[in-house]
């Protein structure tokens, strides 16, 4: 029987995480490298990407970096094309670049929703079709971890933020439809759903401590979370002791949800 620890390592694989200079993006290949992965940082900021990945290498971690729009079609197809040559293969996604507009729906413009859908919900998309099919073409199967929000499984209540809570909500049933479709591929899609995490996506939250307060107020274990909170259950969903998951969301929020 393996033990339970060689079951988390994710040695001679290789990954993808985009959005992966900063956050979640950051902690992510760090975690998946200390389990043993080859780990391509992808960030439309490439010297924050190389600069990560210069930082996590120093550990003695395999990490490279490269630049990438998860919004266009051609730099997404160019990130996979890059690793698959320069690595050999592809195995795990993590798809971790997203961005948000926090206004009244009222005053949001169409340019704003449309910034959000396409680096939130199309970046998702063509990420996973581009890593699917050498995936698909190798037969080795894979995995594709997907970063969702408490927000695509609530309406929030907070404050106004309608764009990033349609998007994730998409990703949500997309993770779904995209594990029935590919599970024939022995290739497995999961998500996980943060509730609000210590980066710099939510900079203007933490600068107001009543609605900090308000928060963990909301959350059972009564904090925020923090990235390494999420790139371990990421870690964990992209290892085989998670192989039997397959179209599930995992929340990582203290609880935020079950009340």
């Amino acid at each position: 029987m393996a033990d339970v620890l060689d079951l988390m390592r994710l040695d001679g694989r290789v990954a993808i995480v985009t959005g992966g200079a900063r956050g979640i993006g950051r902690e992510t290949p760090e975690t998946l490298a200390a389990a043993g992965a080859q780990v391509v940082i992808a960030d439309l900021d490439e010297g924050a990407a190389e600069a990560s990945a210069s930082e996590i290498a120093a550990s003695g971690r395999r990490v490279s970096a490269i630049g990438v729009d998860v919004s266009h079609e051609a730099s997404v197809n160019a990130m996979v094309r890059a690793t698959i040559k320069t690595q050999g293969r592809l195995d795990i996604l993590v798809n971790n670049a997203g961005v948000a507009i926090r206004r009244p729906a009222v005053d949001l413009s169409l340019a704003e929703w449309d910034e959000v859908v396409a680096v939130n919900m199309t970046g998702v998309f063509l990420s996973a079709r581009a890593a699917a099919r050498p995936m698909i073409a190798a037969g080795d199967g894979g995995t594709i971890v997907n970063v969702a929000s408490i927000m695509g499984l609530s309406g929030g209540g907070l404050y106004p933020n309608v764009s990033y809570q349609t998007t994730k909500g998409a990703i949500v049933n997309m993770t779904r439809a995209l594990a029935v479709e590919w599970a024939p591929h022995r290739i497995r899609v999961n998500a996980v759903a943060p509730t609000y995490v210590r980066t710099r996506l939510i900079e203007p939250i933490l600068r107001e401590p009543e609605l900090v307060a308000r928060i963990e107020a909301m959350t059972p274990l009564r904090r925020l979370a923090d990235p390494r909170d999420v790139a371990a259950a990421i870690a964990f969903l992209a290892s085989p002791a998670a192989a039997m998951i397959t179209g599930h969301v995992l929340a990582v929020d203290g609880g935020f949800l079950a009340q």
